[in-house]
C-alpha cells in the first residue's frame, strides 16, 4: 500500500479529475422544476424508507438524502458534482483564488513536500522559507507516504490557527521547525521571467479570478525588462483549467481583435455561445479591458506554447485558439482532452450548496472538439533528454469512467491503458525492493527543464531534439 501511495503522489500533477471551464452562472433552480416522473420518485421513497428501518443501525436521513443527490449527479460524468459542506468550500475557493493556508507553492520530491516558492507576503514567506526546502512533517504526521493533496488539506486549515511544520534545508544541511499562523491567501496562478536576454517565459498554472489581471501585468512587467523581446514561452503545463473567460482572455492577448477563440454547444440558451478576442467576452466589468497596457508587441512576438497531458480544459481552450489561427508552435504532449464545459448552478434552496454541471462541448475556432482528444502538439517532446519518465502513468479525459465522447470517434484506448498497468506495477515492485526510484522531474522553469530549452531553441531557429516513440493518439470507429 505504502508503494502504491508513493507512485500515486509522483503522477499526482498529471491527474486532472477536477478540471474545469467553468461558466459562473446564477441560474434558478426553485422555479423551474420540470414534470417529475412520479413512478421512479416512489421508487426513491420506498428505498429510503426500507433503508432507513432496515439497515444494520440508525442512518442520518440528511446524509441518505445528499448521496442520492450526489450519486444523481455524479452518475452523469466525470466532472458534474453536487457541492455542499467541504466541497461546496473548496470549490468556491478553487474557483477565486483564495484559500486559509500558509503560502507556498509546492511539488513533490523523494516523497516529500518540496517548496516550490512562498508567495511573497505569505506567512510562509515572512517565516523565511525558500524554494528547496523540504517539508518533512505537519504537526505530528510525517510527509512521506501521503499524497500532495493529503499534505495540501493538513497545511490549509481555518484562519488564525497554528500549523507546525518540520523543515529540512538541503543547502545548509539541517532540519527545523517553524510555526505557522494561517491566514487567507490569494494564490498566484501566474509566474514569469527572462529566460536569458531576449526570451520571455510565462506560466499559468491555473485559470483563477485573479489570473488574467496578474497575467497582463506579469507580461508588461517582460516587457519593460526588454522591450525588444525576439521570442516569448506560454507554459500551459499541468494547467488543470478553471474559468472560461480566463482562457478567452489569455489567447485574446495574442490574438487579432474580434477573432473567435472558443465556441460552444449545449441544451440551454446560455450554453450555445461564440467567444471572440474581446474584452466583452472575457471581461467581468462592462467597459473594462484587463488587457489595456498589455503592449502590442505581444500580438506579433514569436510564441510557443507548452503543453503536456496535465494540460486541461480552459487551457486546452487557450492552445487551441493559438493552433488554429497558427499564432503560435504548440510543443510537448497530447493534452489531457477535456473540452467539456461546467456551469455552476447555485440558487437552490438550501444554503453553501451548488450543482456543477456539464452543459456544453466546447470548440476550436476551426471547429474541433478535443473532447476525449486532446490538442495534438506541433512538436512532440520528451519530458527529459533521457524520454518519458511518468508520462505512461498519467490519466487522461478518455480513460475516465462515463467521459463524453468527442462526437467525433471515442477514445478508449485499451492498448494505453495495458501499458499505464504495466508502468504502474514497475514502479511499485522497484519501491518495494527499496530500489532507487525515478528521478524527480526537473522544476518547470528551472535550469534543467529540457522541454522549456527546446522551446527555446525553436524561438531561436536552432535543432530541437523532437520525441522518437510519442505519437498522435487515434480514435477508435465512431461509435452509435
Amino acid at each position: 500500500m505504502g508503494a502504491k501511495l508513493r507512485v500515486a503522489g509522483w503522477i499526482a500533477l498529471g491527474t486532472v479529475a477536477g478540471a474545469l471551464a467553468t461558466m459562473q452562472l446564477q441560474a434558478i433552480a426553485r422555479n423551474s422544476v420540470s414534470q417529475l416522473p412520479l413512478e421512479e420518485l416512489q421508487q426513491l421513497a420506498a428505498v429510503f424508507d426500507v433503508v432507513k428501518k432496515a439497515y444494520v443501525e440508525p442512518v442520518d436521513e440528511k446524509k441518505l438524502i445528499n448521496d442520492a443527490i450526489s450519486g444523481m449527479v455524479g452518475g452523469l460524468d466525470p466532472h458534474s458534482q453536487y457541492l455542499e459542506g467541504k466541497a461546496f468550500k473548496e470549490f468556491r475557493e478553487g474557483v477565486s483564488g483564495k484559500f486559509i493556508g500558509v503560502g507556498i507553492e509546492i511539488g513533490m520530491e523523494d516523497g516529500l513536500v518540496k517548496v516550490v516558492t512562498p508567495i511573497e507576503g505569505s506567512p510562509a514567506f515572512r517565516a523565511g522559507l525558500k524554494s528547496g526546502d523540504l517539508i518533512t512533517k505537519i504537526d505530528d504526521t510525517a510527509v512521506r507516504g501521503l499524497s500532495m493533496d493529503q499534505a495540501v488539506k493538513r497545511m490549509r486549515g481555518e484562519r488564525n490557527t497554528k500549523v507546525l511544520l518540520t523543515v529540512f534545508r538541503k543547502s545548509e544541511n539541517r532540519s527545523f521547525p517553524v510555526t505557522i499562523v494561517r491566514e487567507e491567501i490569494s494564490a498566484q496562478s501566474v509566474r514569469a521571467k527572462m529566460i536569458e536576454p531576449g526570451y520571455g517565459w510565462v506560466r499559468v498554472s491555473q485559470f483563477q479570478e485573479p489570473t488574467v489581471d496578474d497575467f497582463a501585468r506579469k507580461l508588461t512587467e517582460l516587457y519593460k525588462q526588454d522591450p525588444h523581446m525576439k521570442g516569448l514561452v506560454l507554459d500551459l503545463r499541468n494547467d488543470p483549467g478553471g474559468l472560461l473567460e480566463g482562457a478567452v482572455a489569455v489567447a485574446a492577448a495574442f490574438l487579432p481583435s474580434d477573432v473567435t477563440v472558443v465556441s460552444m454547444n449545449g441544451q440551454i440558451a446560455e450554453s450555445k455561445a461564440e467567444f471572440k478576442a474581446n474584452p466583452r467576452d472575457f471581461s467581468r466589468q462592462i467597459g473594462a479591458n484587463p488587457l489595456k497596457g498589455v503592449p502590442e508587441a505581444v500580438k506579433s512576438v514569436p510564441l510557443v506554447v507548452l503543453v503536456n497531458e496535465g494540460s486541461a480544459s480552459a487551457s486546452e481552450i487557450v492552445a487551441g485558439a493559438l493552433q488554429d489561427h497558427k499564432r503560435a508552435v504548440v510543443m510537448g504532449a497530447q493534452t489531457f482532452g477535456k473540452g467539456s464545459v461546467q456551469t455552476e448552478i447555485r440558487r437552490l434552496p438550501v444554503q453553501n450548496t451548488s450543482v456543477k454541471i456539464t452543459t456544453a462541448r466546447y470548440y476550436t475556432p476551426s471547429g474541433r472538439s478535443i473532447q476525449a482528444k486532446g490538442i495534438v502538439p506541433d512538436v512532440m517532446l520528451d519530458e527529459t533528454a533521457e524520454g518519458n519518465v511518468f508520462a505512461a502513468l498519467r490519466t487522461r479525459e478518455a480513460d475516465l469512467e462515463k467521459h463524453l465522447n468527442s462526437g467525433q470517434g471515442d477514445m478508449k484506448d485499451e492498448a494505453r491503458e495495458k501499458a499505464r498497468e504495466e508502468e504502474r506495477k514497475k514502479l511499485e515492485e522497484a519501491l518495494a525492493k527499496k530500489a532507487q526510484p525515478p528521478k524527480p522531474l526537473p522544476e518547470f522553469g528551472s535550469a534543467e527543464d529540457f522541454q522549456l530549452a527546446q522551446a527555446v531553441n525553436r524561438l531561436k531557429g536552432k535543432p530541437v531534439l523532437m520525441s522518437k516513440t510519442m505519437s498522435e493518439r487515434k480514435p477508435e470507429a465512431e461509435t452509435n
